[in-house]
């Protein structure tokens, strides 16, 4: 995937409800027009990534972008886990990612206890992935501390710091 790492940033939004309440582990949800711009060599799929909820600190995360198979979905959508325990909601806060590896194709389970399982693989191959000096670098990027919401993927500079997409720096 020669996109990554991919940068990007949004509004978190309520998703479908199902991240803690039914699993668990609790997701924060970018807008439409974050997800319709992901560049098209970015497969859905579960990856691993840096995340920082506005001017905070930069955390591990993992990302499932696609169509969540075993709930079926009819909407593609990018459900960030960020992997730290946050003592609020943060609905409506800026969140910035960096997409830094692939860990798998999505797929479907035959048992909740089977999905919830994977997550959490998921979370210790995002962890141990990140300890990579090739990916722990990315922590520390610019992008993190930088206050420009510019998209170059878009020409027009009106873009909302609510949707704006940004790719690279």
């Amino acid at each position: 995937m020669k996109s990554l790492p991919y940068f990007c940033r949004g509004e978190v939004i309520r998703g479908f409800g199902r991240g803690s309440k039914e699993l668990g582990i609790p997701t924060a949800n970018f807008p439409d027009s974050v997800v319709d711009n992901l560049p098209a060599d970015i497969s859905t799929g579960i990856y691993y990534g840096w995340a920082c909820v506005g001017n905070g600190d930069v955390y591990k995360m993992v990302m499932s972008i696609g169509w969540n198979p075993y709930y079926k979905n009819t909407k593609k959508s990018m459900e960030t886990h960020v992997i730290h325990k946050f003592k609020e909601d943060f609905y409506g806060e800026i969140l910035s990612v960096v997409l830094v590896g692939y860990i798998r194709s999505e797929r479907s389970y035959p048992s909740l206890e089977d999905l919830i399982a994977a997550i959490n693989s998921d979370i210790e191959e995002a962890k141990a992935q990140l300890e990579l000096p090739e990916h722990s670098k990315l922590k520390d990027d610019n992008f993190f501390t930088s206050t420009t919401t510019s998209s170059p993927v878009s020409p027009s500079s009106t873009v909302s710091t609510s949707q704006s997409i940004i790719n690279g720096h």
